[in-house]
């Protein structure tokens, strides 16, 4: 097992039981003792869980957003095929305005590389543009990036996508089903995606399986507005079938 698998596993163990100890993560993971303490110290640098003596505990209450950096372990090939197939829904020559979270940040390292013009809504999206620049134009909005999360919000954000018309909105999210429609944790966030697909002619929402049949608490769209959905193939069926009934082209790969 690499660093990275134990660190997800470990972080996904904390957060379902809400606190672990060392002898049990040890167990969980074939690890010894002393290689959890330091990946225990490791993840709590990260913002990940809170240490206690002789385990973690999760530092998420009911309803909490996880962090950044927990959800960038998560479901990581799942990310890279929907982004790849993100990638292949947009033609050259298009422009697209580019939400935040771990999916989109995926869609960014291959829009890189493409003949398009890009507004990414995060510092880290903003940060794999500029970094190596490519083919791609970059556009860089205004706004206040939301702690620890990157994810640029407030009214320099909404001026920056009231000024411009986009072909697509490349939307993440954090619940998303046929009742409840698209769904947020944040408020601010939640206004920058209405305002992200408001500016845009088609709304293509990235989301993995774990977000399917989920609500969070800010809503951003009914399902009946989003153009296309790509997942990955553990989506739930039935979930996936009402999002068709709800006029949601699906795509799962």
């Amino acid at each position: 097992m690499s660093n990275q698998e134990r660190h997800t596993r470990i972080a996904q163990a904390v957060r379902d039981a809400g606190s672990a100890t060392v002898p049990d993560l040890a167990e969980l993971t074939g690890a010894s003792e002393m290689t959890i303490r330091r990946d225990l110290d490791t993840l709590a640098a990260q913002g990940v869980l809170e240490r206690f003596r002789g385990g973690a505990r999760t530092l998420l209450l009911r309803g909490e957003e996880p962090p950044f950096a927990l959800r960038a372990r998560e479901a990581v090939d799942a990310k890279r095929r929907i982004a790849a197939e993100i990638s292949a829904l947009i033609a050259d020559g298009e422009t697209v305005v580019l939400d935040s979270g771990t999916t989109c940040l995926e869609v960014a390292r291959l829009l890189r590389e493409r003949p398009v013009t890009v507004m990414p809504l995060s510092l880290q999206a903003i940060h794999v543009f500029g970094d190596t620049p490519g083919p791609a134009t970059l556009i860089v909005p205004g706004g206040q990036p939301r702690t620890a999360e990157g994810a640029l919000t407030g009214p320099l954000t909404l001026a920056s996508l009231a000024a411009l018309r986009f072909d697509t909105a490349v939307i993440g999210c954090c619940g998303l089903s046929a009742a409840d429609g698209l769904t947020a944790y944040d408020l601010d966030d939640a206004t920058v995606k209405k305002a992200a697909m408001a500016a845009a002619r088609r709304t293509l929402v990235a989301a993995d399986a774990g977000k399917l049949g989920r609500t969070a608490f800010a809503h951003v769209s009914p399902a009946a507005l989003l153009h296309t959905l790509v997942t990955d193939t553990t989506a739930p069926a039935d979930e996936l079938a009402a999002l068709e009934t709800a006029n949601t082209t699906v795509k799962a790969v």
